[in-house]
């Protein structure tokens, strides 16, 4: 049987792994070896190949494994008008099994208001519609607030928007705009992904948005009402879900801390049809949370499955795990995937081809086994 609406049972967060091929294209476009338009090629062949993975596997959710993106967010949020793009300056400190790792990334600068030029990836999202056979395809762009948490307001530039709300306001004006625009594409699957309602679980990033001048105990709540105006306009026919993680950059991750902090807020405030949470481990905590979803339509998709390392997890154990959920959450309100995406950013997490493929399919093997539809 198949779900009639997503989130689906069997699900998936969005990234994939790149083909090798398509990491070398990357590499000789840099050092001018062939032109944009050939890359571009290149990734059409790539974004095939990941397409017809998700349908071999059975996964009714079809991205385009975010292949052309160099990230999940700034690739999308360099092309918000206003924005503009800061070299090296943001330092970000991941962990992983075996010690920490400190990442610089560019950072942004709101220089002028905030525009939307053009429908953000329009050409990428028609190539997965035009070429999906057995699936819905699926959106992921970055949420609102990660526009604002990549610096919050030292990032907006105080002659620009010496009020702040102004900034919230247009920010989610311009997110209005970009949903209207893919309805009228014909996107009816679109995911928010948000690090930052998962990373303000943790006091220690809740201090550094107290450092950058925000108020640390309520920007959840200005968040979750920046996406509320974004979403409010919501087209029928579409489903709008958001991802929750704590990091994912080469198998390591960059917070920690259950969701009890934001979970009253994010399912009882936050106006979208699911949520996918990461549980692989016990950086995101138990399901109590799961209590407070409200009973209805909304999902919890339950991120079991770790895309962090190749190990292929127990499917019994597995099930186990989805029947404890099952204690705080009704069943049919439930759905698995992976905890996040397998490929955040281009280089990809420490797995093969091989184990995420295997991953993949015991998701939906398990899906079925659980609730007899995908």
């Amino acid at each position: 049987m198949t779900s009639t609406r997503p989130p689906f049972r069997a699900d998936h967060v969005g990234s994939l792994l790149r083909p090798r091929y398509l990491l070398e294209a990357r590499e000789q476009l840099k050092r001018g070896e062939i032109q944009a338009d050939r890359l571009r090629e290149i990734e059409d062949k790539a974004v095939l190949e990941i397409i017809a993975l998700q349908e071999d596997v059975g996964l009714l959710a079809v991205t385009d494994g975010e292949a052309r993106r160099g990230s999940w967010h700034m690739d999308y949020i360099y092309q918000i008008g206003g924005i503009e793009e800061q070299s090296g300056d943001m330092h970000i400190r991941f962990q992983k099994e075996g010690g920490d790792v400190d990442v610089v990334f560019h950072a942004l600068k709101v220089v002028d208001k905030l525009s939307l030029p053009s429908t953000i990836f329009e050409r990428d999202f028609l190539f997965v519609k035009e070429n999906t056979r057995k699936g819905v395809p699926k959106l992921t762009i970055p949420s609102p607030s990660m526009v604002h948490y990549r610096g919050g307001r030292k990032a907006v530039d105080e002659a620009v928007y010496p009020d702040i709300e102004e900034f919230y306001g247009d920010l989610s004006r311009v997110y209005a705009t970009e949903i209207e625009r893919l309805d009228k594409l014909g996107c009816t699957y679109l995911q928010l992904d948000d690090t930052s309602l998962a990373y303000l679980n943790d006091p220690a990033q809740r201090s550094l948005i107290a450092a950058q001048g925000g108020d640390a105990d309520r920007q959840h709540e200005t968040y979750i009402r920046i996406i509320n105006e974004a979403v409010k306009n919501k087209p029928a026919g579409m489903t709008i879900t958001t991802h929750l993680c704590r990091g994912n950059f080469r198998s390591s991750w960059a917070a920690s801390g259950s969701y009890d902090y934001v979970a009253d807020a994010l399912f009882n405030e936050l106006d979208v049809d699911g949520y996918f949470l990461e549980f692989d481990d016990d950086r995101s905590g138990g399901f109590e949370p799961l209590r407070l979803l409200p009973k209805g339509n909304k999902r919890v998709v339950l991120g079991l499955v770790t895309s962090k390392h190749g190990e292929l997890e127990n499917k019994d154990e597995i099930k186990r795990r989805i029947e404890a959920a099952a204690k705080f959450a009704p069943m049919e309100q439930l759905c698995l995937s992976a905890q996040c995406g397998f490929s955040s950013t281009y280089e990809g997490n420490d797995i093969t081809m091989d184990q995420q493929k295997a991953k993949l399919e015991m998701i939906v093997e398990i899906a079925q086994d659980m609730w007899g539809e995908l």
